[in-house]
């Protein structure tokens, strides 16, 4: 069986009860970084208990893992995946390995908790009864315009907040791209979600770029915005 284990985005106190006796139960625990796990194991771990065998698991070697894997659950091993933090597969790797698991007739149980577009979402004060969420914008200017060019077209016929990722070293060029295709609209920026410098703001895509160009952004961020809100 495998398990998506859902761990903190920032907070370590933001896991639920069910995430840790499930991490503590599993054989093996897949993780994008092995160090990062075994920090979030070592923090909940009781003296009684013994830490699962990590096992790196992430975007470069996922096709390499996936036959290995796959072998293992077949045998009957209980194997548990983990990202960095949030909601495995979302974003982040293990969707291609759920998938071959279903092939396989694995079963797949997920184990909720937190998830970093959901959380943006809830406290930005957009409406929340449609949205579509885009991960990480491309890297490329023209790819990333023509991605905002479709959204616009698709909210013509169905109204959503649209919500993506950006990292602080593309987040200046996103933010100019938005504005070339949605004009000067309000958006909300989220960054460092529940972490100690925990920032969410709402303002015009211009004062934020004034913002960034005084001080260099920093962090994780989330984007969110609703041009008929």
């Amino acid at each position: 069986m495998l398990y998506l284990v859902s761990t903190p985005i920032g907070n370590l106190e933001d896991i639920t009860l069910r995430a840790l006796n499930t991490l503590f139960l599993v054989e093996i625990v897949l993780c994008e970084d092995t160090r990062k796990t075994f920090n979030l194991l070592n923090h909940y771990k009781k003296p009684e208990q013994s830490l699962p065998k990590l096992i790196s698991y992430f975007e470069e070697n996922e096709l390499k893992r996936i036959p290995e894997v796959i072998l293992e659950l077949k045998k009957g091993t209980e194997i548990a995946l983990v990202t960095n933090s949030g909601t495995p597969t979302i974003s982040d790797p293990g969707f291609k390995l759920v998938r071959e698991c279903w092939k396989g007739n694995i079963k797949v149980i997920s184990i909720p908790g937190p998830s970093s577009p959901i959380a943006a979402l809830a406290s930005s004060g957009l409406p929340t009864d449609k949205f579509l969420f885009l991960g990480f914008p491309p890297n490329k200017s023209g790819q990333r315009i023509k991605l905002f060019e479709n959204v616009k077209s698709s909210l013509e016929s169905l109204s959503s907040t649209i919500i993506f990722f950006e990292s602080p070293f593309r987040i200046q060029k996103s933010l100019e791209d938005l504005k070339e295709v949605f004009g000067d609209i309000e958006i909300v920026v989220c960054r460092e979600l529940t972490k100690i410098y925990e920032e969410t703001e709402s303002k015009k895509i211009s004062e934020f770029l004034e913002k960034f160009e005084i001080k260099q952004p920093k962090g994780e961020f989330v984007i969110l915005f609703n041009h008929k809100n």
